[in-house]
C-alpha cells in the first residue's frame, strides 16, 4: 500500500514567528551544549529558545544597572545642586 501524496503541501507545517529572524551564528560548542543539556534534562524543549531567553535577560539586566546608575548619579548631582 502507497501513501498518496498529491495533495501535499512543501514547507512548515506551523508558520514562523513573524518576529523571529533566521541567522546563522558561530558559538563555543560547550555554550551549545550547555543549553541542549537544559533541554534534556527538562525532557524536551528548544535549546535555540533558551539561548534567546538568556540573552534577552542578560539585556534586561543590563538596561537595570544602567538605570540604577542614572538614578545614583541624578540624585547625588541634585544634593549638590540643593
Amino acid at each position: 500500500m502507497s501513501e498518496d501524496f498529491s495533495k501535499g503541501k512543501r514547507g512548515a507545517v506551523v508558520k514562523p514567528d513573524p518576529n523571529k529572524v533566521r541567522i546563522t551564528i558561530r558559538l563555543d560548542a560547550d555554550i551549545v551544549d550547555y543549553f541542549k543539556q537544559i533541554v534534556h534534562d527538562a525532557g524536551g524543549g528548544n535549546y535555540q529558545t533558551l539561548i534567546n531567553e538568556a540573552l534577552r535577560e542578560h539585556l534586561q539586566a543590563r538596561d537595570e544597572r544602567l538605570e540604577k546608575t542614572l538614578r545614583k548619579v541624578i540624585r547625588e548631582e541634585l544634593k549638590k545642586a540643593g
